[in-house]
């Protein structure tokens, strides 16, 4: 009988798109160690159709930008809402080797107030990526007292940022008077 997921597939699964699927397939073999499941490419060898690939116990899909079909890729949106999440044994050393392959820390990894150590980094082809390691279980109390905290730091912060700004746009004037 015909399995409405086919094994090997989880429920969801991230389809990428990207300025040049080839070298995207490279950058993720070296920076997240994924494993080429297959490749389809469009007669002529130009552009890949459709990739799979493994990271970790899951699939990542992925394509060239197919423009002529509406395809958009984060580089044409020059941004993306979307942030592609994985968990590793190690973040630090998952952000490190993605930064080593040629992608931006975004946020380094540090100590989340959810129980994760957590960083986000941005791949050459213009997609974000969450890398995480679970640290710490947290009940739902401790984990609203944790976020509470958060957020009031946060507010704080946000509060003294117009300060700051102040202070940085003088500093700026007097140094392009000298």
């Amino acid at each position: 009988m015909v399995k409405a997921i086919p094994d090997g597939y989880h429920t969801l699964t991230p389809y990428l798109v990207v300025g040049d699927a080839a070298k995207a397939i490279e950058f993720y073999r070296k920076a997240f160690g994924v494993t080429e499941i297959m490749r389809m490419v469009e007669p002529g060898g130009k552009r890949i159709m459709h990739a799979e690939l493994m990271v970790g116990d899951s699939r990542l899909m992925l394509s060239d930008t197919y423009a002529e079909m509406g395809g958009k890729n984060p580089k044409d949106l020059k941004g993306t809402p979307v942030t592609v999440h994985v968990y590793s044994e190690d973040a630090d050393a998952l952000a490190a080797r993605a930064s080593k392959a040629g992608a931006k820390i975004i946020m380094p990894v540090a100590e989340m107030f959810w129980g994760d150590r957590f960083g986000k980094v941005k791949d050459p082809f213009g997609h974000e990526w969450s890398i995480a390691t679970h640290v710490k279980d947290l009940t739902p109390a401790q984990f609203a007292k944790a976020a509470a905290a958060a957020f009031e730091q946060h507010e704080a912060l946000q509060k003294k940022a117009p300060a700051r700004k102040k202070a940085t746009a003088k500093k700026k004037a007097t140094k392009k008077r000298k």
